[in-house]
């Protein structure tokens, strides 16, 4: 493949005039703004989810809610590490000329932060609800809330990356 020129009607095969250094200028910029978004997210949920333990209530949690809690802040810190692991990247790595492969290594990290902070508010809820409500349906309450962010996290944005998408 011979990267698109400025100069032309040339494009290349990501349907733009760009270099494949610009390219991975490009999509890095993009990828930041994506992590800033779900950094913060991830950071408050995780701050609030390590004051838990240092409440009153804590020590009368039913085993199960414990265990629960105890898995949701492994997630949580599993979560804020993945997510700000770009950012890590990104320093150790500046100037080394891999950006290409820096941006494709800090999508991935990205994307398996955001199933575990999938993971996380999953268990943030389901923890939460249990300890609010007796409710029998929480499970089920849990698991629509669960379904509705697949559906707005990776349905729908596969589902236009399929049917909207032009190949050549």
């Amino acid at each position: 493949m011979v990267p698109a020129t400025r100069s032309g009607d040339d494009v290349n095969e990501w349907g733009r005039r760009e270099t494949e250094e610009e390219r991975a200028d490009r999509q890095w910029g993009e990828l930041i703004q994506e992590v800033r978004v779900a950094q913060t997210g991830v950071q408050i949920l995780f701050g609030f989810l390590l004051t838990v333990v240092f409440q009153q209530k804590y020590d009368s949690l039913e085993q199960t809610d414990k265990t629960i809690y105890i898995v949701t802040v492994v997630l949580g810190a599993a979560a804020t590490g993945a997510l700000i692991g770009p950012v890590s990247l990104h320093r150790l790595v500046s100037g080394q000329r891999v950006k290409a492969a820096a941006v494709e290594w800090a999508s991935r990290m990205t994307f398996v932060g955001l199933l575990l902070l999938l993971a996380t508010m999953t268990s943030s809820l389901l923890l939460i609800l249990r300890v609010a409500t007796d409710n029998h349906a929480v499970p089920w309450i849990v698991t629509g809330v669960v379904a509705w962010y697949a559906l707005c996290w990776f349905v729908v944005p596969m589902w236009t990356r399929r049917h909207r998408t032009t190949t050549k």
